[in-house]
């Protein structure tokens, strides 16, 4: 992208709360427009805050833009192509954004610990975006992660507080009191439908059903199990069912009473070698090694 010989590159601050989840920020403290770039996964929304200042948002090489005036903020969402993020930040200008997976989002908002949820069949595919005002709840939580500087023994911690602080007053404003309008909660329905998924193929897990015949037994399409168990879980059904194996098998092999053949076949492998052999991929050890660690200790 090309940028006129009044404009400076800058580089944001980045803080790493977890895999793509980001508290991204930058002040400009100069004279010129500061040109900042960061490249997010396709899957995560985009939270930006524009506090003094203004950004402008550059998309597809420079065809689309977006400016942001100084205290608001907009977010996107896009999980049909990538939105890397190119912006100008003008002089005094300051500027914060935050980077969180759509999975991620869902755990936060889920009733019950361990399930959340897809986006809804009429959101789910959809491009989204709200620009609203920065409220002061905010506004005081933007100003703490620009500029105070928390002992690096706990910055992690602090920054995941300050981002999780972001989420909650965004989400309790007055514009998402509605919650059923946002794309990113709850289809309760079906998420007892992918729950159910899970305990069957914990149940069965020794000789399991076909992706096809799951679908057909929750009463869901095949391709919104695939979709749904990906967001829910976090993984694939069978990658999903191959942990659960790997770790039923790690806890028969320290019980010891079983050997390692025995425990290939409590976990559903008919042949030793591809017990042995899915084992090793998992945890970068073989399973006699594994039990025999146990045994001599």
């Amino acid at each position: 992208m090309k940028k006129n010989k009044n404009t400076a590159r800058g580089i944001f601050k980045k803080e790493l709360l977890d895999e793509d989840f980001y508290i991204l920020s930058s002040i400009n403290d100069t004279e010129e427009v500061r040109f900042l770039s960061h490249e997010p996964n396709r899957h995560c929304l985009q939270f930006h805050f524009c506090i003094s200042g203004k950004v402008q948002l550059i998309y597809n090489n420079g065809l689309y833009k977006r400016e942001l005036e100084e205290e608001r903020s907009l977010v996107l969402y896009n999980p049909q192509e990538e939105l890397p993020i190119n912006t100008l930040l003008s002089p005094k200008g300051a500027y914060v954004i935050l980077l969180i997976p759509i999975f991620k989002l869902h755990t936060f908002f889920s009733r019950e610990a361990q399930y959340i949820a897809f986006l809804n069949e009429e959101n789910r595919d959809k491009k989204y975006y709200r620009e609203n005002v920065i409220r002061p709840n905010v506004m005081t939580v933007l100003d703490q992660v620009l500029n105070y500087q928390p002992n690096p023994i706990v910055s992690g911690l602090y920054f995941q507080a300050k981002a999780l602080e972001l989420l909650s007053f965004y989400f309790n404003s007055p514009h998402e009191i509605d919650l059923e309008k946002c794309p990113f909660l709850a289809d309760e329905k079906n998420v007892a439908k992918i729950k159910l998924a899970k305990e069957i193929i914990i149940e069965r897990f020794a000789s399991p059903p076909t992706l096809q015949e799951l679908a057909d037994e929750i009463h869901l399409p095949i391709n919104r199990l695939k979709e749904g168990f990906k967001q829910v879980y976090g993984d694939t059904v069978y990658g999903f069912l191959f942990d659960y194996k790997m770790d039923l098998a790690r806890k028969l092999l320290m019980d010891g009473s079983l050997n390692v053949n025995e425990v290939g076949l409590k976990t559903g492998y008919s042949a030793a070698s591809h017990f042995i052999a899915a084992f090793k991929k998992k945890y970068g050890i073989t399973p006699k090694k594994y039990q025999s660690s146990f045994s001599n200790q």
